[in-house]
């Protein structure tokens, strides 16, 4: 998702040694300079064009990873962030992020370049995911990716949550559909039309079928890739500008290809347009092939931002449209609001409702992996096997407290993972209270914690706990803390309601009955007190408190009878 560029940017502050003199076998670099027949009237490149550069570099990507032909299967929401004028140079670099069974993530970073000025920016980023296509009986099973540099190691390890949330793209779509909440704000926010009762808004309304456009294009062999389909980046480019693309099925060389766009909706500064095409050859029945939906902002002559007309849809189908880019408007303002911005942006204990619930699950563990993944981890101390490790930066101190323990993976994060038992094992949980059993990986706990000093208030925190497994072997397990905040759960005069930036456990599994255990914590106001003297070296409370856990995990190895009845 190119909502998620600010985590790539900060990726670019941490490398391993050799990363400079390292290149991903899966590379492919592409550099085009726009020409008048590229740009639009503006002179500016068509955006079509360029979804058509960034489809062909990302597919032979793809396929110098596969060895095989690869199509393109999808394309993530992408977020143009500057416009490129002719005589300037595009510069696009693809390659593999993570390969899964027969499909794979595609990252796709496109720049531009002045050459008369020097100057360097950033346009667009994007995931592409591809498919390896078989070439005989045999299915294809493609080789996994190995991670060499800092970078790469995230973006594979963020490449499961993205493929996570692709999966369940359709459930989000038909569940904020079906919620009362976003009906009722359609309602109360959107045009309702009384026959013989309109307002003068609604008189001015444009019917969507006046916005309704057919087109027709025969596809010729200069459209077609080296498989003989019709090029996936001709489509995107004939359709103008995607920002989800779902590829149906190849389109061949003497395809009729219908090109069919509709305004679904409009806001107060933008509109989405729906595209979709079809093909067919003779009297055959026609094809399913793509469908997109694309925001455009409309500007006056002095390149503000116009107010547009509302829209009036056609009965039936015309209102599932309407609706529907309602949904997906809620959709991308979640994703751009939770994941896009930096994460000294983000503000702290964001509301959770269900509709935002799967992006706020995405960011608690994405904003873990990243904390994982900072290679200027330093140790602080060491008592027996139990070390303690600090980053200081410039608005943050996080620590990590990690040893093994005898212990299989999968059961110790089973134990660990239920927070309404850690107040067996560690003095800084006086309470843990399941609010909402989410779904099987997500869920909202209030924790109490006891006063820091003499006299003080007790804290409570609203916790988000996401849960994942691992995707593939070598993978760990994961167990993400959030703060979160519940319209039914406010702040109260007892106790002084904290905040957590990021926490949790990652677990890796050593051998089959040896795991190591990593905690981490951004320490913000709330929870620095609890950890500030260990960090110091005045106390070993960390090594006590890991102590506890391990005792904890050992005494319940192996699960007993009577628990795993009840739990069935």
């Amino acid at each position: 998702m190119a909502s998620e560029s600010s985590l790539m940017e900060n990726l670019q502050d941490h490398h391993l040694e050799g990363e400079g003199q390292h290149r991903n076998p899966s590379e492919v670099k592409m550099s085009q300079i726009v020409l008048p027949c590229h740009a639009n009237n503006c002179r500016e490149l068509s955006i079509g064009q360029l979804l058509k550069w960034m489809d062909c570099t990302a597919c032979l990507s793809a396929e110098r990873h596969a060895g095989c032909p690869c199509v393109t299967a999808s394309v993530d929401d992408i977020y143009f962030e500057h416009t490129i004028g002719v005589g300037q140079v595009v510069n696009i670099k693809a390659k593999v992020n993570r390969a899964f069974n027969s499909s794979m993530e595609v990252g796709i970073e496109v720049s531009c370049e002045d050459l008369h000025s020097g100057r360097h920016w950033r346009v667009c980023q994007a995931f592409a995911t591809f498919v390896a296509r078989r070439t005989g009986t045999n299915k294809v099973q493609l080789k996994q990716v190995v991670p060499c540099t800092h970078r790469e190691q995230v973006e594979h390890s963020l490449a499961a949550e993205r493929r996570r949330m692709r999966l369940i793209h359709h459930d989000i779509m038909q569940d904020l559909l079906n919620n009362k909440t976003f009906q009722r704000s359609i309602s109360e926010g959107g045009i309702v039309y009384v026959p013989g009762a309109e307002s003068r808004d609604e008189l001015a309304a444009v019917s969507t079928e006046r916005t309704r456009v057919e087109s027709v294009e025969l596809v010729l062999p200069p459209h077609a890739n080296h498989q003989v389909n019709t090029f996936g980046g001709q489509i995107m480019a004939w359709m103008e500008n995607v920002a989800n693309i779902a590829a149906r099925g190849p389109s061949q060389v003497g395809d009729r290809l219908i090109l069919k766009a509709i305004v679904n909706n409009t806001f107060k500064n933008s509109m989405e347009v729906g595209v979709c095409a079809e093909a067919y050859q003779g009297e055959e029945p026609l094809r399913h092939i793509n469908s997109a939906f694309m925001t455009f902002e409309v500007l006056d002559e002095n390149g503000r931002p116009r107010p547009l007309p509302p829209i009036k849809p056609e009965p039936q189908e015309g209102r599932r449209r309407y609706q529907e880019a309602l949904a997906r408007k809620k959709i991308r303002l979640d994703r751009k609001y939770i994941i896009s911005c930096k994460q000294t942006e983000v503000p702290l204990s964001v509301p959770w409702d269900p509709s935002n619930q799967v992006y706020l699950s995405y960011n608690n563990v994405s904003a873990l992996k990243m904390l994982a993944a900072k290679n200027s981890w330093v140790l602080s101390s060491k008592k027996n096997l139990v070390s303690l490790y600090t980053v200081e930066e410039s608005q943050s101190l996080c620590f990590r407290v990690e040893s093994e323990v005898d212990v299989p993976a999968h059961r110790a994060f089973t134990l660990v993972s239920d927070l309404s038992r850690r107040h067996e094992w560690d003095q800084h949980y006086t309470l843990c209270e399941l609010l909402i059993r989410v779904n099987e990986d997500d869920c909202i706990y209030r924790v109490v914690t006891p006063s820091v000093g003499e006299g003080g208030k007790v804290q409570d925190f609203i916790l988000l706990a996401s849960r994942r497994l691992p995707c593939e072997s070598g993978d760990p397990y994961v167990i993400a803390l959030q703060s979160v905040t519940l319209p039914t759960h406010p702040p109260t005069e007892e106790f002084n309601r904290g905040e957590v930036v990021c926490a949790g456990f990652i677990i890796y599994e050593v051998s089959k009955s040896v795991s190591k255990i990593s905690y981490y914590n951004q320490a913000g106001p709330g929870v620095l007190p609890y950890i500030s003297t260990d960090i110091a070296g005045l106390s070993s409370s960390f090594y006590s408190t890991f102590c506890a856990c391990s005792q904890y995990l050992m005494e319940n190895r192996v699960t007993s009878p009577l628990l795993a009845s009840a739990t069935l």
